[in-house]
């Protein structure tokens, strides 16, 4: 399946975690260590966005840069990856779900506003099992999906649920729940930022996260699917949780009780 990470924290280049890292997400998109099912290498599209500034964001919307080749055949990935800077980011490479289409439009991630959106997994018994929560999104948003794949899916289940006021935990939360219990199976790892926090889920892939506080470095959280280097001080998510992080906090809770 698919890799991705979300950072927040004071403004570095995206070379800092797209390619410079020991284990960055470059070095993922072909030598993933915790893969679980699904492949063996991410080839089918990456993508990244982020925000223009510092933590938080005070954008009105996130900026977004995908592409439907490997990432190490991106000519534009070293220049870009060294010339934008932010304090938020979130990026992916894509391991497509067979007979799901490798399109750009399919690559997270998804966009809307503030919101970033990405899913590492696969929902069990595509698309008949989601048919009935698909049928409560609103005809537009169905006809405006931004590919017919099940991340797409996801990301319009979640927005529907944040556009209704939801908090993001709780959206986030709410959608893995149900489509873990009409799809039982299905590996629902999502990551969403708004710019000022970072939610994610664990639900049958690897998660890790690493926040950096003190005197030596500013606050600074990084959440990955597999942990960029060999740094002490990544810390692995237990199966089954929500978590919301900012530089400042982290709280972790199981999904279906955020």
């Amino acid at each position: 399946m698919c890799r991705h990470l979300a950072y927040l924290g004071p403004p570095v280049p995206l070379a800092r975690l797209l390619t410079e890292p020991a284990h960055s997400l470059l070095r993922q998109s072909w030598a993933p260590r915790h893969m679980r099912g699904g492949g063996t290498i991410n080839a089918d599209g990456y993508g990244f966005g982020w925000y223009p500034g510092g933590y938080p964001s005070g954008a009105a919307a996130a900026l977004r840069y995908r592409r439907n080749c490997p990432m190490w055949s991106d000519g534009n990935l070293p220049a870009l990856a060294a010339g934008i800077t932010s304090g938020g980011v979130l990026a992916a490479v894509r391991n497509a779900t067979t007979g799901m289409p490798v399109v750009e439009t399919a690559i997270a991630p998804f966009a809307e506003g503030p919101w970033l959106f990405s899913h590492n997994g696969v929902i069990a018994g595509w698309p008949d099992s989601v048919a009935k929560l698909a049928d409560r999104l609103p005809t537009r948003d169905l006809l405006t999906l931004d590919a017919p794949t099940d991340a797409a899916l996801l990301w319009a289940l979640v927005r529907a649920s944040l556009r209704a006021g939801a908090a993001p935990a709780a959206a986030v939360a709410h959608v893995v729940a149900e489509v873990a219990r009409a799809a039982p199976g299905s590996r629902l790892n999502l990551l969403l930022t708004d710019g000022s926090q970072i939610v994610a889920t664990t639900a049958g892939h690897a998660l890790s996260i690493r926040r950096t506080t003190g005197r030596d470095a500013a606050d600074h959280v990084l959440v990955s699917s597999e942990p960029l280097d060999n740094d002490p001080g990544w810390e692995p998510v237990p199966e089954g949780r929500l978590v919301v992080a900012t530089p400042e906090h982290v709280d972790t809770t199981e999904w279906g009780s955020p």
